[in-house]
């Protein structure tokens, strides 16, 4: 089993940066294949970006390659979003995702675990 928790979304101008964390309990979570996915209003939840549970592997969606950097401290079992150059189509509530064997990592239904969400605004 896996708890996870979001933190460090808010409102940003465009262009600007902000974290996000999200922190995992749970004994699973070493060997977890992690992620973030959005949802914004009137739109369909997609995938962001997902690591690998070695840190080895990143994966992102194409509109936020080169702005956005996903990462993890397994020791600390966090895994981390950096969003830099942010743009008002980034608004969206993000969620956390977490699963073990993962065979697709841009696919939301390869996920057993999820976050509450924190919310982005990116707006001036």
């Amino acid at each position: 089993q896996v708890q996870l928790v979001e933190s460090g979304g808010g409102l940003v101008q465009p262009g600007g940066s902000l974290r996000l964390s999200c922190r995992a309990s749970g004994r699973s979570f070493s060997s977890s294949t992690m992620g973030w996915f959005r949802q914004a209003p009137g739109k369909e939840r997609e995938f962001v970006a997902a690591i690998l549970w070695t840190g080895r592997s990143t994966y992102y969606t194409d509109s936020v390659k080169g702005r956005f950097a996903i990462s993890r401290d397994n020791a600390k079992s966090t895994v981390y979003l950096q969003m830099n150059s942010l743009k008002p189509e980034d608004t969206a509530v993000y969620y956390c995702v977490a699963s073990v064997g993962v065979s697709s990592e841009r696919a939301a239904s390869a996920y057993g675990y999820w976050g509450q969400g924190t919310q982005v605004t990116v707006s001036l």
